[in-house]
């Protein structure tokens, strides 16, 4: 029985992606939840899982809804961060929109299991998880400013709410994702492809696709 540390046997030998304990246990709730349902699942099924005790859990964790918080955070951390860095970047709005869908479409696509499918979660509209829901939020206020932003420099008539288009759009990817198991190679370029046209943008995409990879 290899140890978890002290006090904290490990029941059986590692045996979840990550390389820590923390990341174990996220791993396997992250599977479990996004399977077998959030309601479904329990601490001790993850820790199951995961191969150790369930007090050994506790020892990362307080309780599944800070697993679930975890879980969250890490989907919005990485394209927020990046959509405060293109704020103030001086590209082209339709280059830095482009940046921010490709990155975004691109993570939610790369990760094991389909945790954007956890927003639809009724959990999530409780006040334990507002503080997701505000970073989640802003991400999309991100998308919003800079869809305005690429219809004013096209000189484009938008159809009244096109602005509200691309972030819906990237994540279109989480259905996608759960309607076919794994997210299809088209995913990854089709989806960003799509967007600046919904904005009235008609510019040359490869050299927009170029652009774009300088920065993210």
């Amino acid at each position: 029985m290899t140890q978890l540390g002290p006090g904290r046997p490990r029941l059986e030998p590692r045996r979840r992606e990550g390389q820590t304990p923390r990341a174990e246990i996220l791993d396997a709730a992250a599977e479990l939840f996004t399977n077998n349902g959030y309601g479904s699942t329990s601490t001790r099924g993850i820790a199951d899982a995961v191969g150790i005790r369930q007090a050994s859990l506790y020892h990362h964790f307080a309780s599944k809804d800070d697993i679930l918080d975890a879980l969250l955070a890490g989907t919005i951390t990485a394209p927020l961060e990046l959509a405060e860095r293109l704020a103030v970047a001086p590209e082209s709005a339709a280059v830095r929109l482009y940046a921010l869908a490709r990155f975004d479409v691109s993570q939610l696509c790369a990760a094991r299991w389909n945790l954007g499918a956890l927003y639809l979660l009724p959990e999530l509209r409780s006040e334990r998880f507002a503080a997701f829901r505000a970073r989640r939020d802003e991400l999309r206020c991100h998308y919003e400013t800079l869809a305005v932003a690429v219809i004013a420099e096209a000189g484009a008539t938008a159809v009244p709410g096109a602005e509200l288009l691309p972030f819906r759009l990237v994540e279109s990817v989480i259905n996608i994702r759960s309607d076919e198991g794994t997210p299809p190679e088209y995913a990854e370029q089709l989806i960003p492809d799509a967007v600046l046209p919904l904005l009235g943008w008609k510019g040359d995409l490869s050299v927009t696709r170029a652009a774009a990879a300088h920065l993210v």
